[in-house]
């Protein structure tokens, strides 16, 4: 066995990346992506051990790794003789960012995409309602320099984009409900690759500022019915925008 192999390295392996920046983290990112796609669907049994490797080029042990990141994850699941199962949807951890990465990194589904926004619909109008009532001086001024930032950078940029991901994480803060607040990362993934999936194919032809500054207004005057009322606009209009990039996808 080669030095390269004893390592877990092979072929393009010293290339991939993957959110860890490790083989196992690539090896899971890219079945992750397949079964996330559909390319494999639950129930399929996926390669063994051995002949996964031996395909990859990788070491057993990157590979097993990297299979224990996708049962962490409800993707898979492995038992002895019959091996590693893709896991019935239900039990997918679709709310884990990587797992939502990995929905856009292929083609989410319009139902998928529908199901986020329901989501987000839930929980961030009634969020918006607490923090202006429970928000502190401090939350204020993050909020509103998160703006300032997201209204300079723009979406179209990685700088916009966290500004606006800092935006809605500081309103889930400001609720003072840490069980809401632990939310934060999926709601911020869900914001973070939506927006890039509306500006894939062109610009926003919509200015997004004026909700996020009126949902800001109302939550300093401490106005939770108009927080909850700009927050179900902001919503509402960013499905508006996704259903658009939806309408221009080829073959529609």
């Amino acid at each position: 066995m080669s030095k390269a192999k004893e390592a877990g390295v092979g072929g393009d392996g010293e290339r991939e990346e993957g959110f860890s920046g490790r083989i196992h983290g690539s090896i899971a990112r890219s079945l992750g992506i397949a079964i996330v796609s559909g390319k494999y669907q639950p129930g399929d049994v996926l390669n063994n051990e051995i002949d996964a490797s031996e395909q990859l080029h990788v070491s057993r042990s990157a590979y097993r790794e990297a299979i224990r990141i996708l049962a962490a994850k409800g993707l898979v699941e492995s038992r002895p003789k019959t091996g590693t199962r893709v896991s019935a949807r239900t039990r997918w951890s679709l709310l884990d960012p990587e797992v939502l990465a990995w929905f856009f990194e292929s083609e989410p589904s319009e139902a998928f995409l529908q199901e986020l926004y329901e989501l987000r619909m839930i929980v961030e109008p009634a969020a918006a309602a607490l923090a202006a009532e429970r928000r502190d001086d401090a939350q204020l001024e993050r909020m509103r320099a998160a703006l300032v930032a997201m209204q300079h950078h723009t979406l179209a940029t990685e700088a916009g984009r966290a500004a606006d991901r800092d935006f809605h994480d500081t309103v889930l803060e400001a609720t003072s409900n840490a069980p809401l607040f632990t939310l934060s990362s999926s709601i911020g993934a869900a914001v973070r690759w939506t927006t890039i999936f509306k500006q894939r194919d062109r610009e926003l032809a919509r200015d997004p500022m004026p909700e996020h500054w009126k949902v800001f207004d109302a939550i300093a005057a401490g106005r939770a019915d108009q927080a909850r009322q700009a927050m179900e606009k902001l919503v509402s209009l960013a499905l508006d925008d996704t259903r658009g990039a939806i309408e221009r996808r080829p073959g529609r």
